[in-house]
């Protein structure tokens, strides 16, 4: 096998997601590609599930990228296919797609608890996440342009948008690593903390976020994300949507009743 995916439920209505290869910096093999985008189809499709939570084994990578000895000359046409995986990938563009989060919603907040190394297209799968918390060793980079190659799982076109421009130019031309600190200071990661407590932190807000009611939640991270660009009335306009679908709910009234009552809602998502 080359690497195992992790899908754990840790805490009601949270997800956890482990790409599980370290003795090769948690790269992306085509088998692992696959199982990324099972289990991204998975959590998307289960109503139980609010928040995913997504991480790497161990103290040095998070994801170092397509594996460079099995994906990526598959990809180029240096190997043929030699299995299911293989095949999979090279006939199915959809599988690319998904696993990357690239062309792909799972419609619920993705936290990326960022453990090691985030490069090549781990950080284009961290692009796709809402929130990213990392460990203080951790490094970000996309090398692509030193290999011959370019970031084709969505780097050129989110990464501009995501963090200043010269900023994000940088890191595409020069294919050289930044610090967990810079990256905080750009904004493309929003907390760095001791490698000890990276999980429990992120499990933490993951938690918190679950607990609110889903139908916002999710109406909230919808919005904000179609809002993107668009002129400011266009933008009011997926805003007035969000508000007749979330007031319309059933959640919209047990929060004040709740509130009110001095207990904790008891929210069903609809």
């Amino acid at each position: 096998m080359n690497g195992t995916l992790h899908l754990d439920c840790p805490d009601d209505h949270v997800a956890l997601i482990r790409i599980d290869r370290p003795q090769a910096r948690n790269a992306l093999s085509p088998e692992l590609l696959c199982a990324l985008a099972d289990a991204f189809i998975e959590v998307r499709d289960d109503p139980d599930i609010r928040v995913l939570v997504l991480t790497g084994t161990g103290e040095a990578a998070f994801c170092s990228g397509g594996d460079l000895g099995l994906t990526l000359p598959l990809l180029t046409g240096a190997r043929a296919a030699a299995d299911e995986f293989d095949r999979r990938l090279l006939e199915n563009p959809l599988t690319m797609e998904v696993s990357s989060l690239r062309n792909f919603d799972l419609g619920k907040p993705v936290i990326c608890a960022v453990n090691g190394a985030c490069l090549a297209g781990g950080f284009e799968l961290m692009l796709g996440t809402d929130i990213r918390i990392a460990a203080e060793h951790a490094q970000f980079g996309l090398p692509e342009v030193q290999h011959g190659l370019l970031p084709f799982a969505g780097s050129m076109a989110r990464l501009p948008r995501q963090i200043p421009h010269a900023a994000a130019m940088q890191l595409l031309l020069t294919g050289r690593m930044v610090s967990a600190q810079q990256a905080l200071q750009w904004g493309l990661i929003t907390e760095v903390l001791p490698g000890d407590r990276l999980l429990h932190r992120t499990l933490e807000l993951a938690s918190q976020i679950a607990g609110n009611g889903p139908v916002a939640v999710q109406a909230v991270r919808r919005t904000a994300r179609d809002c993107s660009g668009l002129p400011l009335a266009s933008a009011f306009a997926l805003e007035d949507a969000a508000k007749r679908e979330v007031l319309g709910s059933e959640d919209a009234r047990e929060g004040p009743r709740a509130f009110m009552e001095k207990r904790k809602p008891r929210f069903v998502g609809h």
